[in-house]
């Protein structure tokens, strides 16, 4: 077995933690609590560690004059300058919310519309490929909730706003529980992998 003190280290700290949610020991509940703040020390570093090497790859993408360097000069300056303002004035003084408001708002509202885009493609292809029931019911399903998400001209369609509730707390949400079922089933099977040390990706 390769690296067999990290593969013992991980599957001795995984069983305490776990335990700890079974047994009401206060030792035990106190022993998962810490190792619980190490797990999220770790993930915050490693996420420092992320920044750091995506600023040193367009950093070097920029300095060597490659391809889509002004890109790489855009997302460095704005890295510096939001850490710069956040970390001076704290994650809510009016600066820091006005970047978040008129910088991260509008590009995640961009995506969401570049989504709407792709699924309405997405619906011509299923169409042209699939021409059956159920893809004429997925058009017309995602036709509905676009329409009604967003005022449409100020039309008042009889039984529209109905058809969309329906699909939202029937169909759309028996889907999500059934995708959080399968992550959860995902997540299930993949801690007793690493539990049992069949899965090791800590050794790199």
């Amino acid at each position: 077995m390769r690296a067999p003190i990290s593969t013992a280290v991980a599957v001795v700290f995984g069983f305490i933690v776990l335990l700890g949610y079974f047994f009401r020991v206060n030792a035990l509940n106190s022993l998962r609590v810490v190792l619980l703040n190490w797990a999220m020390i770790l993930a915050a570093v490693a996420l420092l560690v992320g920044i750091g090497n995506l600023f040193f790859v367009h950093w070097r993408r920029m300095i060597a004059g490659q391809e889509k360097a002004l890109y790489s000069g855009v997302l460095i300056f704005s890295l510096i300058l939001t850490l710069g303002l956040v970390g001076w004035f704290g994650p809510v003084h009016p600066y820091s919310l006005w970047v978040f408001n008129h910088i991260q708002v509008p590009i995640e509202s961009s995506l969401v519309a570049i989504l709407t885009v792709v699924l309405v493609l997405a619906g011509v292809r299923l169409l042209r490929r699939r021409s059956d029931s159920l893809s004429v019911f997925f058009i017309v399903a995602a036709v509905v909730v676009l329409l009604t998400a967003t005022p449409f001209f100020g039309l008042d369609i009889p039984g529209l706003e109905e058809f969309h509730t329906w699909i939202i707390q029937v169909p759309a949400l028996a889907g999500a529980r059934g995708i959080l079922l399968g992550v959860a089933l995902g997540i299930i099977a993949t801690g007793l992998r690493v539990l049992l040390g069949s899965d090791r990706p800590y050794e790199g």
